[in-house]
């Protein structure tokens, strides 16, 4: 891998984590397409890294408020403050978490056809539209997260483990289904992304771990550097101008990108 492949595939896992398009897609589709060697794990691990920082960066205000509640919340054995939203977060994360290390191989080797994505960026992506849909007509959404929405987004998001889905895009599509507010559900489905990010980069470690696999450090650096900047970069876009546009532009997006990827394997 070159330096113009790095930037390139960094740029891709910068833009697309937060954004309902999937990452995991682009960066199964980007090398297929352009006939580029597999990038490797230690690879993979950089750029969720990057991701990861930057959403730790931009959120960190509200991260300390989180953990601060959560801590009191616990030891007064009551919700208080943003409690809630904390163990929301934590609870959230335990079905994708489950389901992932149960589904880890068999979504290693048969979910990662164009195929596959093809049809769940499709599928989804019409859902997510009917999401946009829906909350756009609800003229009372809810600013606050219930335990049962909690349970339904958690379990919502085990269906970004199929490539083309998108882990922002279901749990958004799931907060806006359920009446949340457009507001909270990019901010719940960002929060719930820090515990996902974390955990597949210590499963792909754990892979790593297992390899004997030569990694390049200063293109690792350069991986980490682009993806972080380019992720915050995206955070702060997709939540200024959410309102203004909408989720259409990335429907419409997702739906070209299935009918092209079904017309190049028919």
């Amino acid at each position: 891998m070159d330096i113009f492949q790095t930037i390139v595939l960094a740029l891709v896992q910068g833009l697309s984590e937060f954004l309902p398009i999937s990452s995991s897609a682009h960066l199964i589709l980007v090398p297929k397409l352009t006939n580029w060697a597999d990038q490797g794990l230690a690879f993979d691990v950089v750029v969720h890294m990057g991701t990861l920082s930057a959403v730790i960066f931009y959120y960190q205000t509200m991260i300390k408020r989180l953990s601060f509640d959560f801590y009191h919340s616990i030891i007064k054995c009551q919700t208080t403050g943003q409690s809630k939203l904390a163990w929301g977060v934590l609870l959230g994360t335990i079905p994708i978490g489950l389901a992932g290390v149960i589904f880890e191989d068999y979504i290693a080797t048969d979910l990662r056809s164009v195929e596959v994505i093809a049809y769940a960026t499709l599928v989804f992506g019409v859902l997510l539209g009917f999401s946009s849909w829906f909350n756009h007509r609800n003229k009372n959404p809810k600013n606050t997260i219930s335990w049962a929405d909690i349970g339904f987004v958690g379990v919502m998001q085990t269906l970004a483990l199929i490539p083309g889905t998108s882990r922002s895009g279901i749990t958004i599509t799931a907060c806006m289904l359920l009446g949340l507010s457009r507001k909270l559900s990019i901010q719940f489905a960002f929060l719930l992304s820090i515990p996902v990010i974390a955990l597949s980069s210590v499963l792909i470690l754990i892979d790593l771990y297992h390899q004997t696999q030569l990694v390049n450090v200063s293109l690792l650096a350069l991986g980490f550097v682009v993806s972080a900047i380019s992720a915050y970069a995206t955070i702060v876009f997709f939540i200024k101008l959410i309102d203004t546009i909408g989720m259409m532009p990335f429907v419409i997006y997702r739906l070209t990108l299935g009918v092209f990827l079904l017309l190049l394997i028919l």
